[in-house]
């Protein structure tokens, strides 16, 4: 048996399992916590790794690492890290973010440029902030990495240059999908120079290897990982609810949203990956069961005892801002509270749907990219609640598949570990269990949804006009 190994370097946390490279099956895997910041010292990374991969790396042929998109990470003239990295989910570049779309002329030409607009998430806005607020550092700085870059090239222990893939390079802001290339005059624009970046190699490309002899494919995004792993196809769109909420589409040709939400991303294969993230998922679950003074399980069973639309109780989820839309000081709003709806259990479904129909906006965003919407993956840890289940495939409108649980975005990761390693013109054959759940056209859940619209909409109406950008 030959063994492969994957790494989901997460917000939250490192998780590294080890597959067999023929067949996909998990033979062993391991985990550990990462800070709860929206900064981290790359070095807790490493922690993590050593930590969660210890006694598990034993006839490793070869190994991939999946990261967090965004983050900044950056080195000095002597590799150093000069600063703890800013993770995606910080949002102190919001202006930033803000002055770089205007100073380029608007949202279109930044979605020409690279496919997408940026907001606080991104690579590029952050660099920009650093030149602002930090510039003794950013004099310091002489090249810059994305999360999963660094660790990959802390893999090869030095043995060779950092790179990375289209996929994570795709989601930094200063590289074009379309065009496959940096535009360096967006990292001007951004940075005041061009810092040194990763060379963007092939998707199955050997990049390095490890002092223990197992080669090192070049790694991905997160979410790119995800698509991966699950095997996603032209036609497949992703949920996931994790600590944010992700919708993405395996597509063909690349995407270009003027309007910022949608993502126009590159997979890990060479094809493309639009995507929409919304900062507030299955932790919107965990602020209403923690206000309702009750487990997740106990949650789940308060919402599936309401009716649809919670009696007219409808929770906008912005509880740590949000992304999409572009509003990084807004908050949560519960709208149609009565005597008669003032239940938990309603409280409950509200946050739900509220969860899901956020994400919903998300799957009609990329259709009207001209994305094929064939059927939904839903994953991540909130898609194993009955409750999320029910309520997705009574709004999003076509099939749901739920697959079967597993750490997808680390499988991806060491499929493309196998990919790379066998040479192949393609990744492996995976085979991706599942339920299909009913779904497709629904009344209750069009019902749901256009409450929901009628909230949402007032709502961004107030929320953008006070908006302190």
């Amino acid at each position: 048996m030959v063994l492969v190994a994957g790494v989901d370097c997460s917000t939250q946390s490192t998780k590294v399992i080890v597959c067999d490279a023929g067949s996909g099956a998990v033979i062993r895997q391991g985990r550990a916590s990462h800070p709860d910041a929206t900064e981290v010292d790359p070095a807790a990374w490493w922690s993590a790794f050593a930590e969660a991969s210890s006694g598990l790396l034993d006839r490793v042929r070869a190994i991939a690492v999946a990261g967090q998109q965004h983050g900044l990470v950056t080195l000095d003239a002597g590799g150093a890290v000069v600063r703890p990295a800013l993770l995606w989910n910080d949002m102190r570049s919001a202006s930033a973010a803000a002055d770089l779309v205007s100073e380029l002329g608007g949202p279109k030409p930044w979605a020409d440029a690279v496919g997408s607009v940026p907001v606080a998430s991104f690579t590029v806005t952050k660099l920009r902030w650093l030149a602002e607020h930090e510039p003794d550092a950013a004099a310091r700085v002489e090249r810059v990495l994305l999360p999963h870059d660094w660790l990959t090239h802390r893999l090869a222990a030095g043995s060779a240059e950092p790179t990375t893939d289209r996929g994570d390079a795709s989601g930094t802001g200063y590289w074009s999908p379309a065009e496959g290339r940096y535009r360096d005059d967006l990292l001007q624009l951004a940075f005041g120079r061009a810092p040194g970046v990763p060379a963007v190699v092939g998707p199955a490309t050997v990049v390095g290897e490890t002092p223990d002899g197992a080669v090192l494919a070049p790694g991905t995004g997160d979410n790119m990982g995800a698509a991966l792993g699950l095997g996603a196809q032209t036609g497949d769109v992703v949920v996931s609810l994790g600590t944010s909420g992700t919708v993405f589409a395996v597509s063909d040709t690349p995407t270009a949203d003027p309007g910022g939400a949608v993502a126009g991303f590159a997979d890990a294969t060479g094809r493309y990956l639009p995507l929409v993230c919304t900062l507030n998922a299955a932790r919107v679950l965990t602020a209403a069961a923690d206000l309702l003074g009750v487990d997740l399980a106990r949650l789940d069973e308060l919402a599936m005892a309401a009716e649809p639309g919670a009696r007219g109780l409808v929770l906008l989820p912005y509880l740590d801002g949000e992304r999409t839309p572009d509003l990084p000081a807004a908050t949560g709003l519960v709208q149609g509270l009565t005597r008669d709806n003032a239940s938990p259990a309603n409280l409950a479904r509200a946050a739900v749907e509220g969860m899901l129909c956020g994400l919903a906006d998300g799957i009609d965003a990329v259709r009207g990219q001209g994305v094929a919407v064939r059927r939904v993956l839903l994953i991540g840890g909130a898609a194993r609640s009955a409750a999320v289940r029910q309520v997705a495939g009574e709004l999003f409108g076509v099939p749901v598949v739920v697959p079967e649980p597993a750490e997808y975005v680390a499988l991806g990761a060491a499929r493309q570990a196998a990919w790379a390693l066998s040479g192949g013109a393609e990744p492996p054959a995976w085979p991706v269990g599942g339920e299909t759940l009913a779904g497709g056209s629904n009344r209750s859940g069009a019902a749901v949804r256009a409450r929901y619209a009628e909230v949402r909409d007032g709502a961004l109406t107030l929320l953008t006009a006070s908006d302190p950008r």
